[in-house]
């Protein structure tokens, strides 16, 4: 289990992570979305021991993460800026990744290579940058660490390819009880990934939700009467969000699903459909319920 507690860090004046604490449970994908200089890849670092918080503590299985070789060699960062030895191949990388990681296994590693069609004696300088990525990628996960973090690892892969490395992350977390932490500039990304998604600007957690609870408790009605009504007839539902035209109105609420569809049908309506939300919207309404835009937050790249 990864535990952040309070923590921060400090570039000069420039405050990148201000007290955040999160936990990240075992067997749990984790997703950390923010525009782009929110902090998310700070965090990461910081995580990994690559600075040194000014304050607060990161854990792993309880141990301090800093100045600990023994819990790093617990989990494999994939970089945003992605490095590999001058001149190296995949094999030559292989040969890097199984010197530091005992686990490393090396039949999962020509596995992946062949899943994501790279080929082994080829210099990575060569590699498109997708390919690049996926390099590392198939590093982290052939290393079978207890904690896998990705930053921006979907970035210049086609829809195709994404689909399958999601699934491989999934499937690997699932069959090793290990975790993952993804962190995308993307919500739609990460919407069908993770398990629990934190939304990360100005360096502070603005919203973390568990995505299924999230998806399953908030949802969307449209209802019409024939006579004149305000909000105030719904005084019963707990009501993110109310929009009315002339008849109709448009509803996003929380809790459970049944027993609103009921009340709200014993008020005899001409209308009343009850829709599923995209995690978009759900994101959408909570934030705008705090005052906040979520396009602003994103940095408008999810229109």
């Amino acid at each position: 289990m990864l535990q952040a507690t309070d923590l921060t860090k400090r570039f000069g004046k420039f405050t990148a992570l201000n007290s955040i604490s999160l936990t990240v449970p075992d067997s749990c994908i984790y997703g950390l979305v923010g525009s782009n200089g929110a902090g998310k890849s700070t965090f990461l670092r910081t995580v990994c021991g690559i600075y040194r918080a000014d304050s607060g503590t990161v854990t792993f299985d309880g141990l301090p993460i800093y100045d600990n070789p023994e819990a790093k060699r617990q989990f494999v960062l994939v970089p945003d800026d992605l490095f590999f030895l001058h001149g190296a191949t995949p094999e030559r990388m292989q040969q890097l990744y199984a010197s530091v990681y005992p686990s490393f296994d090396s039949g999962r590693y020509r596995e992946l290579l062949e899943q994501f069609r790279l080929p082994a004696q080829k210099p990575v300088a060569q590699f498109s940058k997708g390919m690049r990525r996926l390099t590392a990628t198939a590093l982290a996960l052939a290393s079978k660490p207890k904690l896998v973090l990705f930053d921006e690892t979907m970035d210049g892969l086609d829809p195709i390819m994404r689909h399958i490395v999601k699934s491989i992350i999934a499937d690997d977390v699932t069959s090793r009880g290990a975790s993952a932490v993804v962190v995308s500039h993307s919500l739609r990304e990460l919407e069908d990934l993770c398990d629990q998604l934190a939304l990360l600007h100005q360096g502070g957690i603005v919203l973390e939700r568990d995505i299924g609870n999230l998806k399953t408790s908030a949802f969307k009605i449209q209802i019409a009467f024939a006579e004149p009504f305000e909000r105030e007839h719904f005084a019963m539902l707990d009501i993110v969000h109310y929009q009315q035209q002339g008849k109709v109105a448009t509803l996003i609420v929380t809790g459970d699903r049944n027993e609103t569809e009921a009340t709200l049908r014993a008020m005899e309506p001409l209308l009343l459909e009850v829709l599923p939300l995209s995690l978009e919207e759900v994101f959408t309404y909570e934030l705008q319920a705090r005052n906040y835009d979520f396009a602003t937050l994103i940095g408008g790249d999810e229109g």
